[in-house]
């Protein structure tokens, strides 16, 4: 008894002691991933030194005009809700841990009096253990080590996730700034038109009716540069969410104009297989894959046997002797043979396997569909810039020279501006549409697009201007 207990306690400390905690790491794989596909770094603030380094490090980019790529660094350092999911890292690992481990003997004991209480009681003393858990061990370890990679790459897609929603709502914050300047425009413009009328029509130039339409387009433009600055507060507030901040350090600045167009889209003709290589949750399917499988091939090497175990018995009879020896108990298949819980097994793997089959295709159509919404804004926003808004500065050019010959009357010249602001409004809201859809197709691919050199801005500011009086009405 005493040879066959010690050695099943080092076979059970052997066993157990493999593996240790250390929730952190894997975390410089996903860092490295991160890395990769956003160009921005990680950390896991777990209350030590560095959390000082990363909170300065906060501070010098909040300190500047942030751009795109500097907000998404702030929300992957900031984040509390990230920060939260790193935890399903330590969770993970711990899970592997214990994976890794032998169920606990079970000791028990039973004291048994004789009859009358006259003479030594009859003590029985045992130990259990759970001998099929032995041999299944290292197919447990490998199902949790699948499951466990699925975690990483599972964290890493929220992060790559979160880098793309404040990149979109970045880009969205500001295409409302330059909307807000813009709305502001049009209010001046307009307030310039309703002056001009009012003095129009009182030297009795002009009628009633055209003053009124006049005051009316006066007061829709007062409506829209309020709705313009409500959505700016809206949109900036959401985006300073994504970026962790509160309080006094929830000022922050960005520049008030989105950028040019890139000279071209680069990469995007084999953009299928670049979803294919780089989707995370496509990686976290296989991963999936992977680990039901090898719950798989535990289910058909265990069986109904899961339940079986060995024990090492002594009793102490009343006469003062031992008696010692090994024993087995095992489930008997008479109603339960294991058979059901392996169909349910290759069920799930068929099930994940279509699953992955599934999501490729998915993520083929989505790298297709957004590489088509991407080319459709350019050319939108290229119309708008290379021809619409030309055509319009020139046409207000035109009634310009117009109205100084006398040819058209200030209404006129006010409304062909109008137009032109107009007409850079939806300039704007194409150009925005372009920088969005370039993030979708990120998400899309599951990370950057090669960098591409922006147009230099060839759009004059519109500016709101009364018209230029050189003659007398």
């Amino acid at each position: 008894m005493k040879f066959t207990t010690t050695t099943v306690l080092l076979v059970a400390a052997a066993l157990g002691g493999c593996t240790t905690l250390q929730p952190k790491e894997a975390f410089p794989n996903i860092a490295e991933r991160v890395e990769e596909r956003t160009g921005a770094k990680i950390t896991w603030n777990q209350h030590t030194d560095s959390d000082r380094e990363v909170r300065e490090a906060i501070e010098t980019l909040l300190s500047r005009d942030l751009t795109a790529d500097a907000a998404v660094q702030v929300a992957l350092l900031n984040n509390r809700s990230l920060q939260a999911t790193y935890e399903d890292l330590g969770i993970a690992q711990a899970e592997l841990v214990q994976a890794g481990l032998l169920k606990n003997p079970v000791f028990s004991a039973l004291l048994r009096f004789p009859d009358g209480g006259a003479g030594n009681p009859n003590l029985e003393l045992s130990v259990s253990e759970n001998f099929i858990d032995l041999f299944a061990l290292p197919l447990r370890k490998k199902v949790a080590a699948a499951k466990y990679e699925s975690a990483k790459t599972r964290v890493a897609a929220e992060v790559i996730s979160l880098a793309n929603d404040v990149k979109q709502n970045f880009y969205l914050l500001q295409g409302s700034e330059q909307m807000l300047e813009l709305r502001r425009s049009v209010a001046d413009a307009t307030a310039a038109s309703f002056d001009a009328a009012k003095r129009l029509r009182e030297a009795g130039n002009t009628t009633e009716l055209d003053l009124a339409i006049e005051q009316a387009t006066y007061g829709q433009a007062k409506l829209d540069l309020a709705q313009a600055e409500s959505q700016n507060v809206k949109q900036r507030e959401k985006l300073i969410s994504l970026l962790g901040l509160w309080g006094p350090k929830s000022t922050i600045r960005v520049s008030h104009r989105l950028p040019e167009l890139p000279v071209a889209d680069e990469g995007l003709e084999n953009i299928e297989s670049l979803a294919i290589r780089q989707r995370l949750d496509l990686a976290g399917a296989m991963s999936e894959l992977n680990a039901t499988y090898q719950s798989l091939g535990v289910t058909k090497r265990v069986g109904f046997l899961s339940d079986a175990e060995i024990t090492i018995a002594g009793e102490h009879d009343t006469d003062g002797s031992w008696i010692v020896g090994p024993g087995l108990s095992t489930p008997v298949p008479i109603f339960d043979t294991g058979a059901a819980q392996v169909s349910i097994a290759q069920s799930r793997v068929r099930q994940a396997n279509q699953r992955v089959y599934a999501l490729a295709v998915q993520v083929r159509s989505d790298a297709r569909s957004a590489r088509a919404d991407l080319l459709a804004a350019r050319e939108r926003a290229n119309y708008y810039r290379g021809t619409v808004v030309p055509l319009r500065q020139k046409i207000t050019q035109q009634t310009q020279l117009q109205y100084n010959a006398m040819i058209v009357g200030v209404f006129q010249l006010l409304q062909a501006k109008r137009d032109e602001i107009s007409a850079g409004r939806e300039y704007i809201e194409a150009l925005q549409d372009y920088w969005v859809a370039r993030v979708e197709l990120e998400r899309a691919v599951g990370g950057r697009l090669p960098a591409s050199v922006a147009v230099p801005s060839t759009m004059p500011a519109v500016q709101p201007v009364a018209p230029t009086h050189q003659h007398q009405h």
